[in-house]
């Protein structure tokens, strides 16, 4: 965490900035093994309508499943038009996307170019300059003008040892063994504070442990897939949740120099339809309380 926030990117911020975060995508091929396929519509009209609206879009972390799936290739074929979207983001300097304990092999910079170069052809030499500098980061530190403090962006595995440290164990007992106890006897997966609680406590406290150590410092992260949205006087503790939940995603909103809870998902309409809404789950709440 010390590391994570001293090397952290500056990321310098009007505040009328509008940003939106999502993590925990768990983007796979497709099969009984992809999270994500049961959101994908609601995830890709959700990211419409921010590019439409003029956000900038931060991922933080987990955005693609490569502890369960060996290539990236099936990923891409699946999720394409995603990835497509993900590039308009980028040619106008509205994407910043950091790394999890699932997709650890982008902080590989040339790991990174290897697969832009593969799957992401540019049509002239604009694009080509544009896409390859494309990069992953660990951590952001969003810089408001006129605030000394910034908030501190990870992906929050920094707090989870065996996530951290050892994610390759956690990979091979993942890809080999968990997946298939799961799919088969309906294990959860021991490795993730997702699906086992006390290891979910364990990391969300061993997080304010560290913003109480660092004078308060505002945080937000995801990898719990545990929404949290603290009160003005509780620790700044803030996790914008997952996509991978059951018929709806949540993430976090900072607008006007506001911070909101939100949530993706479908309601009927008086005609029986169905259409996909926005929900505000909690604030919006100044940011000044925060800081």
């Amino acid at each position: 965490m010390d590391r994570a926030f001293k090397r952290a990117k500056k990321l310098p911020l009007d505040k009328d900035a509008k940003l939106i975060f999502f993590s925990d995508l768990h983007k796979g091929d497709n099969s009984y093994a992809d999270d994500f396929r049961q959101n994908y519509s609601l995830y890709q009209h959700a990211l419409q309508s921010y590019f439409d609206q003029g956000y900038t879009y931060i991922e933080l972390g987990d955005g693609i499943e490569l502890w369960e799936n060996k290539s990236f290739e099936p990923i891409y074929k699946t999720h394409k038009s995603i990835f497509d979207l993900l590039r308009r983001f980028h040619w106008q300097n509205r994407l910043h996307l950091l790394w999890g304990n699932h997709d650890m092999e982008f902080r590989d910079p040339i790991f990174v170019e290897k697969i832009a170069r593969t799957f992401f052809v540019p049509k002239n030499v604009k694009q080509k300059d544009r896409l390859f500098d494309l990069a992953y980061e660990e951590s952001l530190l969003l810089q408001f003008e006129d605030e000394d403090r910034g908030i501190l962006v990870l992906h929050g595995h920094q707090a989870d040892y065996m996530n951290y440290a050892h994610w390759k164990f956690n990979r091979f007992f993942v890809r080999y063994f968990w997946k298939y106890m799961q799919k088969w006897f309906g294990v959860s997966d021991p490795t993730s504070p997702a699906k086992n609680h006390k290891g979910l406590i364990r990391v969300e406290k061993k997080l304010q442990k560290w913003i109480l150590k660092n004078m308060g410092q505002m945080v937000i992260c995801g990898h719990t897939h545990r929404p949290r949205f603290p009160d003005p006087a509780e620790i700044p503790l803030f996790n914008d949740g997952s996509c991978v939940h059951p018929k709806s995603i949540t993430g976090i909103e900072i607008d006007n120099f506001q911070i909101s809870l939100i949530k993706w998902h479908l309601a009927k309409e008086d005609d029986s339809s169905k259409k996909i809404i926005k929900t505000i789950l909690e604030g919006p709440v100044t940011l000044k309380k925060y800081l």
